[in-house]
């Protein structure tokens, strides 16, 4: 979704040439996530200002984040050169919502033509149409189409309603946010309050990364839990009100440089900074003097009192193409590793024990539950129903795989003795998110499968596994969805461990792993073969992926990808389901793509194979190697290594990934940014 970026450099002296590049910098780290338009805002002079030191200047752009970079340069009332010891600048990539694709909708907002407030948002205001009218009516004139706007106009009318001119700007935002409805991580910036920032969130992400030559005095921050609390007519204050309170965090000394980089995922950061501090909801971030401290309005139970500041252990390669054309094919060919990452310090396969750490201690609670609910959306909800036949196997409960929106619709009945299993790469899914929420309030055990450390999913649920993919830009998932396939496979294997019934099995599957890396190497090798299939589909309107057992998951999530990056029409057909309405669609012009891999379902895949060419259809078949009767019958082979069934569906996927990604540039697309789609979803 929408990208927030912000940097606040304090006694760091910086020119605007810098600043500009920094921002740039981190909206292009964030170009990933889609969007459609890009805004910045920073000190300088507006349209009714002159003095620099007074005013915020915004530079919005349709398109590209290159094409607000040109336009930067082509302000001739900003110098440059000018040199800036404190400065706070916002940076934003907005994917439409709430108006068009234009430069008045995008970010960042402001109050009024004098750009008094600024405001960068990601997420949807659900009780917006409200605050507009009631602003209307107060005499307030919006010039955008957006949900947003009615943020930096709400706290104008706060600030200009104010009982006092001490103010600070901190508790504007706290009484803006207690009108706001919905989800949201937002960024202040104010010409009343040069040099602070104020951040706050509340459903969607947002990190602040901490770089200063001085060590950190501290690397934990008290909350300050800072307003007035009314208590029978008697207003009470707590103590820790005050902005330079001891509980905030400052470079070692008053006054001593420090550098703060806001923004809605660490891939925007990493490059300045390892240290970073994970936001809260209804957190409310104040710099000022180059000091950070955390307001909340008051103190649940339970509630951790502390922030702490984390080491982040991605690297900066990890985030960079190399010698790939895109992201996506770079996370296509790290898979050997990134599922050998995922099984790392977690599967010993001399004794073959499985160990997931993050659920041991939840191991007597899981085996005593009467179902599991899987619950995910797109590529994760696909990793789910991938597995789902193997968890059955190991667990012996029932297993249901659920898409976390229709969850929600259908008001699920959840109880105390279920597991329920959240699937989100990013850790941030709304829909993901609210399902979990759900859940949490009928008291079920919750468990995260996840790649973000620190996202909310992680931080929310009972106990969970981090899948340990590493970073993926694409928008198109790869190598999370083959990650988060062994993990829960890995899950099964230890639930499983005591029965004495399924030892063969396990051992089977343990021994299936062990050499899956080097099976998908083999696969991988194979991408010449598929290019040149490519090559023929590549101006096909339409494509169909059939396949049935432990492969209907490969064909839903292969029909996705080729959905996704191709815009091409593709469909995920269950093969049993062929004679009830698909047949009609076979001809010898529809191409179709069949996986029959030597498992249970093998004679009845063979069967739909026959029912394919008896119509002319001219089938692309996924079969295993030395297989001679699939191979007469098929226009054309992709032969893959054999493995045991349930980890089969692991490297069928894998050409279909490399299909897509063919297909989409023979068809002249983006690859990692395409239309209409973010990378992660976090609104409903």
């Amino acid at each position: 979704m929408c990208g927030i970026f912000a940097y606040l450099n304090y006694q760091v002296p910086r020119t605007r040439k810098e600043i500009f590049e920094t921002l740039v910098k981190g909206l292009q780290r964030l170009e990933y996530r889609g969007y459609d338009s890009a805004g910045i805002a920073v000190d300088g002079p507006n349209k009714t200002t002159t003095d620099n030191s007074k005013g915020i200047c915004l530079i919005k752009k349709r398109g590209k984040v290159k094409a607000l970079d040109e336009e930067l340069y082509k302000k001739d009332s900003l110098d440059l050169d000018e040199e800036l010891e404190t400065h706070f600048g916002l940076a934003h990539t907005r994917w439409a919502t709430h108006g068009e694709p234009s430069a008045v909708n995008s970010h960042p907002h402001r109050s009024d033509k004098n750009n008094e407030f600024v405001v960068i948002h990601n997420g949807i205001i659900t009780n917006y149409k409200e605050l507009k009218k009631y602003l209307n009516s107060k005499g307030y004139e919006f010039e955008s189409e957006t949900d947003t706007e009615v943020i930096p106009k709400l706290i104008k009318y706060v600030y200009d309603n104010r009982e006092c001119d001490n103010v600070s700007f901190s508790t504007l935002v706290e009484r803006v946010i207690q009108q706001l409805e919905g989800a949201f991580a937002l960024v202040f910036k104010s010409r009343h309050f040069p040099g602070e920032a104020v951040a706050t969130r509340r459903g969607s992400p947002l990190l602040i990364g901490v770089r200063s030559k001085y060590e950190l005095s501290t690397e934990h921050i008290n909350i300050q839990y800072n307003s007035a609390l009314f208590k029978e007519g008697v207003q009470e204050k707590n103590s820790h009100n005050r902005p330079d309170s001891s509980n905030s965090l400052n470079s070692v000394g008053d006054g001593k440089a420090v550098e703060y980089y806001f923004a809605s995922d660490a891939s925007a950061i990493i490059e300045h900074t390892n240290k970073v501090l994970y936001m809260e909801d209804d957190d409310i971030a104040l710099v000022t003097e180059g000091n950070l401290a955390i307001h909340r309005m008051n103190r649940q139970a339970g509630e951790d009192p502390v922030r702490a500041i984390q080491t982040l252990q991605m690297e900066l390669q990890q985030i960079m193409k190399g010698n790939f054309e895109a992201f996506m094919q770079k996370e296509i060919f790290e898979q050997p590793e990134s599922v050998v990452n995922t099984m790392r310090g977690r599967i010993c396969f001399d004794t073959s024990t499985v160990v997931l750490g993050g659920l041991k201690d939840h191991l007597k609670e899981i085996k005593r539950c009467r179902r599991l609910i899987m619950i995910g959306c797109g590529t994760s909800f696909h990793a789910a129903v991938a597995t789902r036949q193997i968890l059955e196997e190991l667990t012996e409960l029932p297993v249901m795989v659920e898409l976390a929106s229709d969850f929600l619709d259908r008001i699920t009945p959840v109880f105390r003795d279920d597991v329920c299993f959240f699937i989100s790469q990013s850790g941030e899914t709304a829909d993901t998110l609210m399902a979990l929420r759900y859940c949490k309030e009928r008291g079920a055990l919750t468990v995260g499968i996840t790649n973000t450390v620190g996202s909310s999913i992680s931080r929310d649920t009972d106990c969970g596994v981090h899948i340990n993919a590493g970073p993926e830009i694409g928008v198109a998932s790869t190598k999370a969805y083959t990650s988060q396939f062994v993990a829960l496979i890995m899950f099964g294997l230890m639930i499983s461990e005591d029965r004495i019934s399924l030892q063969k099995r396990r051992l089977e599957i343990i021994e299936g792993l062990r050499v899956l890396p080097e099976m998908i190497n083999k696969v991988l090798s194979l991408d010449g073969e598929i290019k040149t299939i490519a090559d023929e589909l590549f101006q096909q309107r339409s494509l169909l992926v059939m396949g049935r057992g432990f492969n209907y998951a490969t064909c839903l999530e292969g029909a996705l990808k080729i959905k996704e990056i191709t815009y091409m029409h593709s469909e995920g057909i269950l093969a049993g389901e062929l004679k009830h309405g698909p047949l009609a669609l076979i001809d010898k012009d529809m191409p179709v793509i069949m996986i029959i891999m030597k498992d249970a379902c093998y004679t009845k895949c063979h069967n739909a194979l026959q029912q394919v060419t008896a119509r002319s259809g001219r089938p692309i078949i996924l079969c295993c190697q030395d297989d001679p009767e699939i191979t007469k019958n098929a226009y054309k082979t992709i032969e893959l290594p054999q493995t045991v069934d349930c980890l089969q569906g692991i490297l069928s996927v894998i050409p279909l990934q490399l299909m897509s990604f063919h297909l989409a540039v023979l068809r002249g697309y983006d690859v990692d940014c395409p239309r209409n789609l973010a990378k992660s979803v976090t609104v409903e």
